[in-house]
């Protein structure tokens, strides 16, 4: 038997608002002429998602979404700021001048994406059970049926901070 949908329960309240802050903090990073706050607004991102798998019990989930997004990629990412010597402040680089064209584009997407995912799942319920996002069950999950990609995206991030740091590097001959 599925639950009616009013009066949300507390559960739903606190995974709307997450999500909220979630999606407020996306366009926060990607509308920021500061490329340190972008950053910041990313980790705030990055935390009410961790927040939203906490709601839906995948504790193990947003454990390693804390410390491997926020944790790793974002100091990664702050690094690579630095590193590469990219302006800290304003700069009109950042704009390209298509702002409207942006806008429309995006929010052309988002109306396809929001059409298609309510039109997929407008019946579909699961029942939220404690236990199913442990680290038990998505181990299992990663190495057995999943150990290509996971593998792949590994190589792929090294080959990411590799490229950071030759890119950084001005004692190597031959470059301008």
């Amino acid at each position: 038997m599925t639950p009616a949908l009013w009066p949300p329960t507390a559960q739903e309240i606190v995974f709307l608002l997450l999500g909220v802050v979630a999606v407020g903090s996306a366009l926060l990073v990607v509308t920021t002429r500061q490329l340190v706050h972008a950053a910041l607004w990313l980790v705030a991102c990055f935390g009410a998602l961790a927040g939203c798998y906490l709601v839906l019990t995948a504790e193990f989930v947003a454990w390693v979404q804390v410390l491997i997004y926020v944790g790793a990629v974002v100091v990664l990412m702050l690094f690579g700021i630095m590193l590469t010597r990219a302006p800290i402040g304003r700069t009109a680089d950042l704009d390209s001048g298509n702002r409207v064209l942006a806008a429309i584009v995006a929010l052309a997407t988002a109306a396809v994406l929001v059409t298609v995912v309510v039109d997929g799942f407008r019946t579909a319920y699961a029942p939220l059970e404690p236990g199913t996002g442990s680290a038990k069950t998505l181990g299992g999950s990663i190495f057995r049926t999943w150990v290509l990609p996971f593998e792949a995206l590994s190589v792929l991030l090294l080959a990411a901070l590799i490229g950071a740091i030759v890119i950084s590097r001005t004692d190597i001959k031959g470059r301008e």
